[in-house]
C-alpha cells in the first residue's frame, strides 16, 4: 500500500514542479510524510535503536529538504529557459545541476558517517538503499516528464 501510494504522489509530483509553488509544496510536504512511513516500515528497528536512528534521520531528511529545493529551482530555471537557452544559461543551469549532485554525495557521506553511530552499519546501509530507491523513484518520474534540450546548431 505504500509503495502505491508513493507512486500515485510522485505522478502528482511531476505536474506540481511546473504548476504554482503552493501545490508543490503540498505535494512535497506529503512525500516527504510518506517518505517517512516507508523508511519506518522497511527499517525495522529496536526501541534502542529508533530514538538515536529518528534524531540523525530527521536531521539528515531537513538537510536533504534543502538541497531537494535548491534542486527543483535548477528545474525550474530550465523550464523557464527551456524556448530560449542560451549557451550561458545552459552552462549556468549545467554546474548548479552538479554542484547540487556534489553536494548530495557529500551529504550522504557526512550521514552515513553519523548513522552508523546510530545504528549498526548493516541497518546504516539498509537505510541509504532505501533512500536510494525512493530518490530513483522520483528521479524516473522527472526524467520522465523533462524534455531534453533540442539542439539549436
Amino acid at each position: 500500500m505504500k509503495k502505491l501510494t508513493l507512486t500515485l504522489l510522485l505522478s502528482c509530483f511531476t505536474v506540481a514542479l511546473f504548476a504554482q509553488n503552493s501545490y508543490l509544496e503540498i505535494v512535497r510536504s506529503t512525500i516527504k510524510t510518506e517518505k517517512k512511513a516507508l523508511i519506518a516500515e522497511v527499517m525495522e528497528l529496536s526501541d534502542a535503536e529508533s530514538i538515536p536512528f529518528w534524531e540523525v534521520y530527521n536531521e539528515y531528511d531537513e538537510k536533504l529538504y534543502k538541497l531537494n529545493t535548491d534542486y527543483f529551482s535548477v528545474v525550474m530555471d530550465f523550464a523557464d529557459n527551456f524556448e530560449n537557452m542560451s549557451d550561458e544559461k545552459a552552462n549556468e543551469i549545467l554546474n548548479k545541476a552538479l554542484k547540487n549532485s556534489i553536494d548530495e554525495a557529500k551529504l550522504q557521506k557526512t550521514y552515513s558517517k553519523k548513522m552508523t553511530k546510530a545504528i549498526s552499519p548493516q541497518k546504516a546501509l539498509r537505510f541509504f538503499q532505501a533512500m536510494n530507491k525512493i530518490q530513483v523513484m522520483i528521479d524516473a518520474q522527472m526524467a520522465a516528464e523533462i524534455p531534453l534540450l533540442e539542439s539549436i546548431e
